[in-house]
Order: structure tokens, then C-alpha cells, then sequence
């Protein structure tokens, strides 16, 4: 019975959504268009449920380079409407339409010449009545089973103002460079901004080895520089193979002599190798999209090897 219950709230609110989809009217590029040209703050309003949804959208605006904030409408009364100016764009949130508290702000919002964009289930209602510009998020009915609890018209008001956001970060061409800007802290501000130079070793935890270096003295240098691989090089630093911990391991077990081989004897001329301003999260999903498990890969820039990048060293970065 439960998982029954799960499946039709999801399919109920689902279906809702995609309603909202095929009904979209001139009303939903008239706010997309006045959220673009806004010159001030898209100020976000509403109380209980839907001012939620309104705090949740704040955030998301701010995030995706529309200056936003949250403006309770109950506090806004006693002071907060000081936060508002002409410049501004208020998105309203009340489904009903008749909430009291949003109801009664229209008259100051009109007297400081600030521009109103309602989110409602009713246009028809005294605050539809008021407001610029009117998006009908309209459901036939809650998923809740009484048809009580905001649900389904929750979730629909959610939806249509992420969409909004999304419409108008693509008109301003907002990049990931951009998202970047706004995201500095957390997983999501390392995916954006955390480069294979920022991880990767380099100095004295690089193991650099030259191909007649025996491979004891390469065990050696891979030991002292902590890492589980070593880059052979050139005289000109440039990269001409890799050895790393399984080479070794695999060459012990196969040759009668192991002691006897150099590093050119059982380094790979042909290893996997990355670049160091590369984004640590798409050197990570090389890592995983190489035909055969590895767990470090040498870092080349023209030519030259400048470090070792390491998949353990990704996985503690922060990125995932």
C-alpha cells in the first residue's frame, strides 16, 4: 500500500508539471522578458508553503546570476518593505490568490513603483487582480488524499519558477564559468573551479626516472616520493613511458632476472596522460572511462612532464 501511495503522488504531481507545460501562455514570457531587463533585485514573497517555494527560488535566481532575496510577507509590514525599490521585480507566491498577507502589500508595491509577477492557482483572485503580470500554475487537485495539504501545487510552483530561472539564465548566456562565481565553497564550487593542477604531485612527491635507471632505483624513487607510479623521461624532461606499481609487480613475476631489467625494460611507451588545466572532475571521469582500471596518470604540458595526478588524491579532493 505504501509504495502504491508513493507511485501515484509522483505520477499525480508528475502529470501536473507536464499539464503546466502544454497550457504555457504570453503571461510566461512577459515575466521571463521583465526578469531579464530587471535593472534592480527580483525579490522573492510569500508565507507558509509557498513562501518556501519562494526562499527555495531566491536562491536559485542568485545562483544562476539574477541578484535575488527572500522578503517574508509578513515581516515586510514591519519594516522589510524597505528592502524594495522601483528598480525591483516582486514574484509573488500565493496559490489561492486571497492570502491576506500578499494581498495587502500590492498598495505599497504600487506606491514604490516596484513591478509584481504573481504565481497563483487562481488568476481570477483579489491578488490576480493586482498584480502585473499573473502565471497560472493551476492543478485540478492535491496529491494529498483529502485534498488539503499544498502537494501537487507546490510542486508545480517549484517547477514553473525553476524553469523561469532556467529561461532566463540561458538568455543571458550564463556560462559555467559564471556558476562558478556564485558556487567558490562545497563539491559543486570544486567540480567547477578545482583544476588537475591543483592536485596533482609535483616536486619531491613526483617520481622522475630515466629509461637505464635500474628498476631497484626506480622502486626506490617511487618509494621515496610516495606515489604508486613513476614517469620516465627524456633529457629534455619530455615523457617517453610510465611505470607504475603493477608494472613492477607483474614484471617480478614473470622474468627469471627481475633485478637485472632497467626502467625502459618494463615501462609503458604509451601511457594514459592528462594535461594540468584540465577540470579535476573531468580528469576523474578519464579515469573512469579508460578501457582498463589505472590509478595514475602523468600530467603533460608541451610535453613535458610536470606532475602526477593520482585517482585516490581526486577522490579525497572534494569533487564527488
Amino acid at each position: 500500500m505504501s509504495l502504491d501511495t508513493l507511485r501515484r503522488v509522483l505520477k499525480e504531481e508528475a502529470e501536473a508539471v507536464s499539464t503546466l507545460a502544454d497550457r504555457l501562455d504570453d503571461s510566461f514570457k512577459r515575466a521571463i522578458d521583465m526578469i531579464e531587463s530587471c535593472k534592480g533585485r527580483v525579490i522573492t514573497c510569500g508565507v507558509g508553503k509557498s513562501g518556501h517555494v519562494a526562499r527555495k527560488t531566491a536562491g536559485t535566481l542568485a545562483s544562476t546570476g539574477t541578484p535575488s532575496l527572500f522578503l517574508h510577507a509578513a515581516e515586510a509590514v514591519h519594516g522589510d518593505l524597505g528592502m524594495v525599490t522601483e528598480r525591483d521585480i516582486v514574484l509573488l507566491y500565493t496559490y489561492s490568490g486571497e492570502t491576506d498577507e500578499i494581498v495587502r502589500l500590492f498598495p505599497s508595491f504600487k506606491n514604490l513603483k516596484a513591478k509584481t509577477v504573481l504565481i497563483t492557482g487562481r488568476p481570477d483572485s483579489s491578488a490576480g487582480r493586482e498584480a502585473d503580470v499573473v502565471l497560472d500554475v493551476h492543478v485540478d487537485k492535491e496529491a494529498c488524499p483529502n485534498n488539503l495539504a499544498p502537494t501537487t501545487s507546490t510542486t508545480v510552483m517549484m517547477a514553473v519558477s525553476d524553469a523561469l530561472a532556467v529561461a532566463v539564465m540561458e538568455r543571458r548566456s550564463f556560462t559555467s564559468d559564471d556558476f562558478a562565481v556564485y558556487h567558490p565553497s562545497g563539491a559543486l564550487g570544486k567540480r567547477l573551479t578545482m583544476r588537475v593542477a591543483d592536485v596533482m604531485r609535483k616536486g619531491a612527491d613526483l617520481a622522475l626516472v630515466v629509461p637505464a635507471m635500474p628498476i631497484v632505483d626506480v622502486m626506490h624513487a617511487i618509494t621515496k616520493a610516495g606515489a604508486g607510479a613513476a614517469c620516465v623521461t627524456g633529457p629534455n624532461g619530455e615523457l617517453v613511458g610510465f611505470i607504475s606499481d603493477g608494472d613492477i609487480r607483474r614484471h617480478f613475476e614473470s622474468s627469471d632476472n627481475p633485478k637485472q631489467a632497467t626502467a625502459k625494460d618494463i615501462m609503458s611507451t604509451t601511457p594514459a596522460r592528462i594535461e594540468p588545466g584540465m577540470l579535476a572532475f573531468e580528469a576523474l571521469e578519464a579515469f573512469q572511462n579508460y578501457p582498463r582500471k589505472i590509478g595514475e596518470m602523468p600530467v603533460v604540458e608541451n610535453e613535458r612532464v610536470v606532475g602526477l595526478l593520482m585517482l585516490k588524491d581526486l577522490l579525497r579532493s572534494g569533487i564527488v
